[in-house]
């Protein structure tokens, strides 16, 4: 198995990204712990994984509190003996489906924040352990790339744009201690929208209509792509991006 004895942290991990990333690491061995702000979403994933004879534990978190990251990657890493991969796919909070005119500012700089604060504070609670250890992988989720025509996003691009520049920062800071830190890139994931989300349908067929292959990456994709680029396969990987966006945006 690609990820046997490895511990992964994955903040909001009961989301549909999340939950479908903690899935496949727990299929490749992995000890997966699972944190977040509402415990019912993680517990589902958890007792998904359980039930499949992986190993999952859920912890109720805000992953925008310094203290209580610092906390909890102390505790997994004490518990766990280790802290080999942190991957964060919460939520940041942005407002789609509205012109940059017709935004307010809060409401277009909330995402920015969100993911600068968040991604920096887990980012360095993993790294501090794994500098120790002289290993580990820190892995980001995003969809930078060129605005589409008509697809309203907000600060949306924008936040994924200084993720990026946060991770080029951490791999060549932390390259030397054998951390590696890679992006996977998608140009979105159908089944990962809300249900009820208004326009559904639309924003789903304009994914797929933007890519090459006529068709989107699925959650369980996505979930073997973080597999692979968290373990050791992918060992030269780093200060990079896996592009799984079926071709719709295009490497740089």
């Amino acid at each position: 198995m690609l990820l046997n004895e490895k511990n992964a942290v994955i903040y909001g991990g009961g989301g549909a990204i999340g939950g479908a990333v903690a899935r496949a690491f727990a299929r490749e061995g992995a000890r997966v712990f699972l944190a977040g702000r509402h415990l019912e979403p993680l517990e589902k994933v958890a007792r998904d994984i359980r039930a499949n004879g992986g190993l999952a534990e859920s912890a109720l978190l805000d992953a925008t509190n310094g203290q209580a990251v610092d906390d909890h990657a102390n505790d997994v890493a004490a518990t766990a003996g280790s802290l080999d991969i942190s991957m964060n796919v919460i939520q940041h909070g942005d407002v789609q489906g509205k012109p940059m005119v017709d935004m307010y500012v809060e409401d277009y700089l909330r995402p920015v924040s969100t993911a600068v604060q968040t991604m920096f504070l887990t980012s360095r609670a993993a790294a501090r352990h794994m500098m120790q250890q002289r290993s580990g992988v820190i892995l980001a989720f995003g969809g930078s790339g060129n605005p589409s025509p008509g697809l309203w996003l907000g600060g949306l691009i924008t936040a994924f744009e200084a993720m990026e520049a946060m991770r080029r920062q951490l791999a060549v800071e932390l390259g030397p201690h054998g951390i590696r830190v890679v992006t996977l890139r998608s140009g979105g994931i159908p089944e990962s929208l809300p249900p009820d989300m208004e326009g559904r349908q639309d924003v789903a067929n304009s994914i797929v209509d933007a890519t090459l292959l006529r068709r989107a990456a699925t959650l369980e994709e996505v979930g073997n792509a973080a597999a692979f680029a968290a373990s050791d396969k992918a060992g030269s990987m780093t200060a990079a991006t896996l592009n799984i966006s079926a071709g719709a945006l295009m490497d740089r």
